[in-house]
């Protein structure tokens, strides 16, 4: 018998080579995995459709499957118990599994696998560019985890963008600093040319499950790929219509366009639909027939080669302890709009509120909107993980987690970020349009108009000068703040924590 779990859609497997009647291949839809954060509802749909589907296709090509439903009598709603009881009815005299992603789910299965009469084997999930413990193994005896160090590692191992000289192609490794621009309106967003799929039944039977999650499940209209073929379409338009845009606006944010130049891929790669290489392999083709400029071919691949692999490797180090860290002591709730959108501040307004219809924002909103305001209020990081893990399609632990609690939340001292990204009004203004028709006045420091980011940046600041006033990377910051009047400061700060206290009005 063999293991597939959601997020291992993978057709290119090496378990799908040959078809054998001695194996039968599991799925199963399960309250294990629906209840525990709560999910979108477009998560769950397209993950049970994506499942649903590729069972078919298994089936299609002659392979034995066993597929349980979310409302199937028999379903005892979780893995090992489910595992045991078709064990039992197959007689299987043996079980595989693939490597899972996520800690929770290793753990489960290993604890229970090591209880088995019969023998248990863990198999490679054939994805990722690098293995769990790759970046523990290249950042060995190095203080601080960098991603530029890993990047250029992978880069080089498998000749990425590189001159047959071993040198990058551009004469630069990195091209950040060009793609920082916000949007003026043009060049147009592109069209989302991902197929519609009606999933009302499906939709009717999670609900009469009992499943609860949050946001818009657009049940009759959902827009995320089913297989790899429509993966690989999305794939194409994105390199053809998207990749050339997205270098110079890859940062920028817009109340006028909800994904920009953003490709949209996650959930087919983070379900493995596609595999990162071919879409590295995909950009960098772009770019050598002179479809795409380097700046924006070399941002994107960083983001699939080095980010991706990147945080894999972080988590795997840490963990299990890692979802735990709370670096600030942090431990404000999360107010309430985070599952309505409903707070005057337009650009989190807009964010969270695209969160909850589309199940997805880019990582601009992610980090510099929402992740920005939530580490300045001094939100709890567990609460916030726990929200980012739930709310985006593409949100499985392994990349949420150090993403969240790393990057966005300085949650882990700075084991990933070499200081907090936070800022003021200014850079939201600077990358994006939402402060021009915000009730909140992105210049004033002080008064009810005040923005919110204003006060509570040097608030945040003036917080933590223990903890970050010696970050050599912060020095500007904290040589400003001493500047500052300390009546003003005082005034300031006083009128950041009453805003705290009505957080729920904002």
């Amino acid at each position: 018998m063999r293991l597939i779990l959601g997020d291992q859609l993978n057709p290119r497997h090496s378990w799908f080579d040959a078809t054998s009647p001695a194996v039968v291949h599991v799925l199963m839809e399960i309250r294990q995995e629906t209840d525990y954060v709560l999910h979108h509802a477009q998560k769950v749909l397209a993950i049970f459709a994506a499942m649903r589907e590729f069972a078919r296709q298994l089936k299609a090509a002659g392979h034995r499957v066993r597929y349980i439903a979310i409302d199937d009598p028999a379903n005892r709603q979780s893995l090992t118990a489910n595992l045991e009881a078709l064990i039992s009815h197959y007689g299987a005299r043996a079980l595989e599994y693939q490597a899972p992603d996520e800690w929770r789910l290793d753990a489960q299965l290993a604890a229970w696998a090591a209880r088995q009469t019969i023998p248990c084997r863990m198999v490679d999930s054939e994805h990722f560019y690098t293995g769990r413990n790759a970046a523990a193994e290249i950042f060995a005896g190095r203080r601080q985890w960098l991603l530029e160090h890993f990047y250029r590692t992978l880069r080089r191992r498998h000749q990425v963008l590189l001159e047959a000289s071993g040198e990058p192609v551009g004469g630069q490794w990195n091209y950040d600093s060009e793609n920082r621009k916000p949007w003026p309106g043009s060049p147009p967003e592109p069209v989302d040319r991902r197929p519609l799929h009606d999933h009302s039944a499906l939709w009717r039977a999670i609900q009469a499950a009992g499943v609860t999650t949050l946001g818009d499940p657009q049940a009759a209209a959902l827009r995320w790929p089913l297989h790899r073929a429509e993966a690989l379409a999305q794939l194409e338009a994105f390199i053809t219509e998207a990749l050339p845009h997205f270098g110079d606006f890859q940062d920028a944010l817009s109340s006028r366009g909800w994904r920009l130049f953003h490709s949209l891929l996650s959930f087919a790669l983070n379900t493995k639909m596609l595999h990162p290489r071919e879409v590295v392999q995909a950009a960098e083709a772009a770019w050598r027939e002179g479809q795409a400029p380097l700046a924006a071919v070399e941002g994107f691949i960083r983001q699939i080669l080095g980010w991706r692999e990147y945080v894999r490797g972080v988590y795997w180090a840490n963990m299990p302890g890692y979802i735990e860290v709370n670096y600030f002591d942090h431990h404000r709730p999360l107010p309430g709009w985070f599952w309505t959108g409903q707070t005057r501040m337009a650009c989190l307004a807009s964010a969270i509120g695209q969160s909850l219809a589309q199940a997805y924002a880019h990582h601009i909103q992610r980090l510099m909107v929402i992740g920005n305001f939530a580490l300045l209020a001094g939100l709890d990081p567990a609460q916030l993980h726990r929200w980012y893990l739930g709310i985006y399609i593409d949100a499985f632990e392994w990349v949420e987690a150090p993403n969240t609690l790393g990057m966005s939340q300085f949650a882990d001292g700075g084991r990933m970020a070499t200081k907090p990204y936070v800022s003021s009004a200014a850079y939201l203004d600077r990358m994006g349009d939402h402060c021009r028709g915000c009730p909140y006045d992105k210049k004033a420091k002080e008064g009810e108009r005040a923005c919110p980011f204003n006060l509570l940046y040097w608030d945040f600041f003036a917080r933590h000068k223990d903890r970050l006033g010696r970050n050599p990377r912060l020095g500007l910051v904290y040589r400003n703040l001493e500047r500052m009047d300390p009546v003003s400061l005082a005034r300031w700060r006083a009128q950041a924590a009453r805003m705290l206290d009505r957080i729920e009005a904002l």
